[in-house]
């Protein structure tokens, strides 16, 4: 079905190629998962499937690529639109109407289908991905969640015979990753749909892929089953990096099959079990407190009556499923966001009630979207008008920068970044301004999981000097690595508001694979096993 021969891409102005004589084979009906790191050049080998590359990015590409014997040489994107539906990483950016149910039919009304088949096949995706009540909706007012969903369906209403995907989890909660999933699943085992899919968060679609597709840091690809590749992979979700460390083979997948190899584990682990979150850079005092915090939009209720008191020096998590409120609470307490009702107070002052600049330096807030901070034509500018704007000496962004993010050339345009290199940058802008409260929304979008160590890293060293860190997120592997205290919304206000051991824990959901398959025992990352494990045997 998909075939690339000899196929080298080389960006303009790059000297090196993203992608060095790639030849790949993926029959009809297979799902392939690909993956490497960071910005390695997975969004190349997807665009290059339905023509984007080079027809749309420019470039240059030799060998050839073909989709069910079409090369995309002589076939525009245009001329593939029947064959591969697309799914790209920021939905909002794909979108083309102004509601739900228009953005689902758009595709088919290009393709010319009657309207009897547009309204079943409308009907058939909005079940099949659980979105029925968005149907109405306007786009511009979806979570990102949901957004990513409707993206999905819009792909899926075409009924193409491949489908490309870049990161179509990312932004949805687990619960809604699941069902997204088993959905795609039944696509490739039902109807022989032929997906090629990127994705960093590999613990949730690692057992559904036929085949892994892994890129190299020189562009070369090496692909194979899942279980041959992750043996030596640079990156690995958390069930196989146990399966290493306990010396499993094969090593296991799924948390089901973790679970059946895991009882001499767990019973060497019971003797001395982590007793409780661990609280490095946690202070008792409160830096922000949020109190009957309300936002609406229209007659919906996003955020209802919250009260939130953050620490100094902590770094809190914030969960709950698509819709709950996450981002509105977190917009309301930076200040910018609307708010119907309640109060922020930082040092007595209320961000809401100050100047944009002299906001900044109480909370500052990177968004889903990190590129819409963005908006000069090169990383320098970027750099040098955040330190203006924070009125920091020449040069502060820009060394804060290179510590998140090395290598960056600042000549380079801000919209040609990988995904982890913009969140750098964006992330280096608010940094600037050192605020007492840092706020990142689903920050870990697109990022591996070295990258995602490295962030860790980054906003635990930021509470180590004072600052509070607030993260929204889905991700729960990157909840247990970074935070002290988890806060779960749901239907618009908190649920749950504990450490987070505790909360992540007792959480069907929300617990990470290593807690999944050592339960009952709290533990909740590699990192907790190794430290148990070092110097013995392995179990």
């Amino acid at each position: 079905m998909i075939d690339f021969d000899e196929v080298t891409v080389t960006h303009g102005g790059r000297a090196t190629p993203v992608l060095r004589s790639v030849n790949l084979h993926i029959d009809e009906g297979e799902l392939a998962l690909v993956m490497g790191p960071t910005g390695v050049g997975k969004s190349t080998l997807l665009g290059a499937v339905n023509g984007l590359v080079p027809h749309f990015t420019g470039g240059e590409v030799s060998g050839e690529v073909r989709v069910d014997q079409r090369s995309t040489r002589t076939h525009h994107p245009r001329d593939l639109a029947d064959v591969v539906g697309v799914v790209i990483q920021d939905p909002a950016a794909s979108f083309v109407t102004d509601n739900v149910e228009e953005e689902l039919a758009y595709s088919m009304e290009q393709l010319g289908l009657s309207p009897v088949i547009m309204r079943k096949r409308v009907e058939e995706t909005l079940d099949l991905l659980g979105i029925v009540e968005l149907r109405d909706r306007p786009l511009q007012q979806l979570s990102g969640g949901q957004q990513q969903r409707v993206a999905i369906g819009a792909a899926l209403t075409a009924q193409p015979s491949v489908l490309v995907m870049d990161e179509p989890t990312s932004a949805l909660d687990p619960g809604a990753a699941e069902d997204v999933l088993a959905s795609i699943s039944r696509l490739v085992h039902d109807l022989g749909v032929t997906v090629m899919m990127a994705e960093h968060r590999l613990e949730r679609v690692a057992h559904f892929a036929d085949r892994v597709i892994e890129i190299r840091n020189d562009g070369t690809v090496r692909t194979g089953s899942a279980p041959t590749i992750f043996e030596t992979s640079a990156v690995a979700p958390p069930v196989v990096e146990l399966g290493r460390l306990a010396r499993w083979n094969p090593l296991p997948l799924s948390v089901r099959d973790a679970r059946r190899r895991a009882a001499p584990l767990r019973e060497r682990l019971s003797a001395n079990p982590p007793a409780c979150s661990h609280s490095g850079g946690t202070a008792p005092r409160p830096l922000l407190e949020a109190k009957k915090i309300r936002v609406l939009y229209g007659t919906t209720v996003a955020v209802r009556d919250c009260d939130l008191t953050l620490r100094a020096g902590e770094v809190v998590a914030l969960m709950g499923r698509n819709g709950s409120g996450k981002s509105s609470l977190l917009w309301a307490i930076q200040g910018s966001g609307p708010r119907q009702g309640g109060k922020v107070t930082v040092e007595s002052l209320d961000p809401a009630d100050l100047s944009p600049r002299q906001a900044r330096q109480l909370v500052g807030l990177v968004p889903q979207t990190a590129r819409d901070l963005l908006y000069l034509d090169t990383v320098g500018t970027e750099c040098d008008q955040a330190d203006r704007d924070a009125d920091r000496d020449a040069g502060t962004t820009r060394q804060i920068l290179e510590d998140l993010a090395p290598g960056i050339d600042p000549d380079s345009h801000p919209r040609d970044l990988s995904e982890g290199q913009t969140l750098a940058l964006a992330l280096a802008v608010q940094m600037a301004a050192r605020p007492k409260a840092l706020l990142l929304d689903e920050p870990t979008r697109g990022l591996d999981y070295l990258a995602k160590r490295s962030l860790v890293s980054i906003l635990r060293r930021e509470a180590g000097l004072g600052t509070t860190v607030v993260v929204s997120t889905h991700d729960v592997e990157f909840a247990a690595l970074a935070a002290d205290r988890v806060v779960v919304m749901a239907a618009a206000e908190i649920l749950a508001d504990g450490p987070a051991r505790d909360v992540l824990v007792a959480s069907p959901v929300f617990a990470p694979q290593t807690a999944k398959i050592l339960a009952p025992l709290p533990y909740l990352t590699i990192h907790d096993v190794e430290r148990e494990l070092a110097g013995g045997d392995d179990g």
